[in-house]
């Protein structure tokens, strides 16, 4: 398990790698899914102009 201690102060953080990387991938394949489907940040999808 890889992971990186940060020492602040009296307190003592242990960062999970690999978690973090498969969160980072997860959001980032949420983004590219919303924007195949037309959405954009805090707007609604696109209309469909084809009628």
């Amino acid at each position: 398990m890889s992971g990186k201690l940060i020492i602040e102060g009296n307190a003592v953080y242990e960062l999970d790698e690999e978690c973090m990387l498969r969160k980072r991938l997860d959001q980032t394949d949420e983004e590219e899914k919303r924007e195949a489907e037309g959405w954009v940040a805090g707007k609604y999808p696109k209309e469909d102009t084809k009628k």
